[in-house]
């Protein structure tokens, strides 16, 4: 009897392979799980992070922000023209004297002497017409001394001058032409820079 009862159970349970078990566990995928009770969810695909679209869009973003800026100038440069060297050989030119700007501070504004012969008062409230008149004396005073645009010109400054009224003065001349034009910088006395 014992023997029959045996033959009898395994006939009952037939035993499970290994791929028996897998198509299985596939065909209850999301199902109850009756031997655990716990539930089963199919699997997701896994989501990864392509590097190559992000590598473009961030090339993408760097040359649109290289094309749409915009680049200022320098605001404290200065327009200057360096001489340019002759055919490998000095050249001895002379040199005319320079014609001298002083700048010096008043209580209106600032008054310019031009060379030893021309005075200019430019007040700081409407430089307008002083620049004009600075202007006029300046043509005068080439005219006079038989000097070109080409010849140097100094501008001598004192310490005290605004330097909004030096920029007008140095934009006047340039747009009158002067190219050859140098600024002097002076020091100031020992007995200034103690106090």
């Amino acid at each position: 009897m014992p023997f029959k009862k045996a033959l009898s159970l395994s006939r009952k349970t037939p035993a499970k392979t290994r791929t028996a078990d897998k198509e299985e566990s596939v065909r209850n995928l999301g199902q109850v799980n009756n031997r655990m009770g716990i539930f089963k969810s199919p699997r997701r695909p896994v989501i990864g992070l392509r590097m190559a679209p992000m590598i473009d869009m961030i090339f993408l973003l760097l040359i649109f922000f290289l094309v749409t800026v915009r680049w200022r100038p320098k605001e404290d440069f200065l327009p200057l023209q360096l001489p340019v060297a002759a055919a490998g050989f000095a050249q001895q030119a002379v040199k005319p004297e320079p014609l001298l700007f002083q700048i010096s501070p008043t209580d209106t504004g600032c008054r310019v002497q031009i060379g030893t012969s021309y005075l200019v008062d430019i007040p700081a409230q409407n430089p307008e017409q002083g620049l004009a008149l600075l202007m006029e004396k300046t043509r005068q005073c080439l005219l006079e001394q038989k000097r070109y645009a080409s010849d140097p010109v100094d501008i001598v400054c004192a310490a005290e001058v605004r330097w909004e009224n030096l920029a007008r003065i140095y934009n006047v001349l340039r747009g009158m032409g002067l190219t050859d034009i140098t600024l002097q910088m002076t020091e100031p006395a020992e007995n200034e820079s103690q106090n």
